[in-house]
């Protein structure tokens, strides 16, 4: 006899598509098949779900039992259709009547016992819920907060399948889960902090530049100056992520699997700091399967390469893409997958081998052509992509041993808080969220300048001291300067400060 299908659904990246699961079962000698583009995994799940059956008290059918995941031309991975399958094959055996699991969106791993394991993506069952309309969405016990995530959803947390069966037949009812408040990590929860580092008062102004507009930043100087403390200091300065930039950020992580048990949206940017041997699927994803790199893991976030030439080159190229459009984009014969990758990239860098050529007091032991092979490790092109190249020389030492009262991270984070929501406001009805993101054919639009501040523009592409993509550099940082200083147009003091990072720097000559 043939049933109604039971719902559950496709992830094509982090884009959630239905999937209806089908049961038929026919007279013929034992057999159970599985149809509809499965993957191992999913085809292995036969024998979970024969015994987690048995083992809940419901008979298994003695003939010929056919699972069809529709539609058929979508591949299907992952261990959450296990529970859907199971639910399709009870409903065609009479166990519960079809109207139960109208509306409603099934996911989840069964254990040979018919306990319910936890899966990840069910953060995209929610939102497939919200599009398709639909008002309930049972999940694994310990992935409730995810789903909670989405509002107007009843979400269920299963812990085991006779408890769910029981459910359906209205004899033992589960109650809808509920939200757990989360906050924002304290300041002290924080490895580094702004006040943890002496001095470097420039530095640490340019990082509040990129921490207000997003921009990204090259730290450039020799070893023991605090370029990587200056660095893992920056996740402290940044605002928590806006609603909607949760629900992206924490979509990725489901997918990958890197959310936490009973853990509800990420509502702070994440930071990623992959080592410098990382291959370049492991940076900007791919795979048989393709899941998402670091560079989408830190999306809405940072993603962090200290000693940025000790990565291969080849890698490092993989990342302008990425850099420019805001997305990696992975093609395979069967389809192409999308994943977002809006990140603030943070690199660290020598200025040679021995990291002394900038050095006033230590000895550089580098001959030329050492320092030209090590600098030539990184394009001009990638080179280009960083918004501010920012020098931290070494410290002096009554600079270091100062008792001066350094200003702290939940200071900076207040002001920049206070330009972030400057440019939401301003770029709203655009749908962008920092001035970094800001398309060429708005530039003139949310970039608007002074007339001696245009002057100045104007001179520097003269002199050619700065590319049409610096141009447009410019104009975002100054813009970001002026969000800080609450002023409506960009003045010429605002240029000159964005200029200045890149202007006669050694890395670009």
């Amino acid at each position: 006899m043939y049933s109604k299908h039971v719902t559950t659904l496709a992830l094509c990246g982090i884009q959630p598509i239905p999937v209806f699961v089908e049961a038929d079962i026919s007279p013929g000698l034992p057999q159970f098949q599985i149809v509809g583009l499965p993957d191992a995994m999913v085809k292995e799940a036969r024998d979970r779900i024969r015994s987690a059956i048995k083992n809940s008290g419901f008979p298994f059918p003695r003939t010929r039992l056919t699972i069809n995941l529709a539609p058929a031309d979508v591949k299907k991975q992952g261990t959450f259709y296990d529970l859907p399958i199971a639910l399709a094959i009870l409903l065609a055996e009479g166990e519960f009547s079809k109207e139960m699991i109208l509306d409603s969106i099934f996911m989840g791993e069964l254990a040979l016992n018919g306990d319910i394991r936890s899966v990840t993506g069910t953060l995209g069952a929610a939102l497939l819920a919200q599009y398709l309309k639909t008002k309930n969405v049972f999940v694994p016990k310990e992935n409730v907060q995810e789903a909670l995530a989405i509002p107007s959803l009843s979400i269920f947390g299963a812990s085991s399948l006779i408890n769910l069966v029981l459910h359906l037949k209205k004899e033992q009812v589960i109650p809808p889960a509920h939200k757990i408040k989360q906050g924002r990590k304290a300041h002290s929860v924080y490895p580094i902090l702004l006040e943890d580092i002496k001095g470097q008062a420039h530095a640490k102004r340019g990082l509040e530049i990129t921490a207000s507009g997003a921009h990204n930043v090259l730290l450039k100087g020799p070893p023991g100056t605090g370029k990587t403390m200056l660095a893992r200091a920056l996740p402290s300065l940044l605002p928590s992520l806006t609603y909607q930039e949760s629900i992206e950020t924490t979509s990725i992580a489901s997918v990958a699997g890197i959310l936490k048990s009973n853990q509800g949206l990420i509502i702070e940017p994440p930071f990623r700091h992959p080592h410098h041997s990382s291959s370049a699927t492991a940076l900007v994803g791919g795979g048989s399967w393709p899941k998402p790199g670091e560079v989408s893991l830190a999306h809405r976030g940072i993603l962090f390469l200290d000693e940025l030439p000790e990565f291969s080159r080849h890698v490092l190229e993989h990342l302008r893409q990425p850099m420019e459009d805001g997305e990696v984009t992975i093609s395979r014969v069967a389809n192409t997958i999308q994943f977002p990758a809006r990140f603030l990239l943070a690199a660290t860098m020598n200025p040679c081998p021995c990291g002394f050529a900038d050095d006033p007091k230590q000895t550089c032991t580098c001959t030329p052509s050492m320092i030209h092979h090590y600098r030539k490790r990184l394009s001009g092109p990638l080179l280009d992509r960083f918004d501010l190249i920012i020098e931290v020389p070494r410290l002096d030492p009554d600079a270091f041993c100062s008792s001066h009262v350094q200003e702290t991270s939940k200071e900076v984070q207040k002001r920049v808080e206070k330009a972030r929501t400057i440019q939401q406001k301003r770029m709203k009805k655009a749908g962008i969220f920092s001035n970094a993101e800001i398309p060429a054919s708005l530039l003139d639009t949310f970039c608007k300048k002074d007339t001696e501040a245009s002057e100045i523009l104007r001179q520097a592409l003269r002199q050619q001291r700065i590319s049409a993509r610096g141009y447009a550099r410019a104009c975002k940082i100054a813009r970001t300067i002026a969000d800080m200083e609450e002023c409506e147009y960009i003045s010429a003091p605002h240029i000159a400060e964005a200029l200045q990072y890149k202007e006669g720097n050694s890395l670009m000559t």
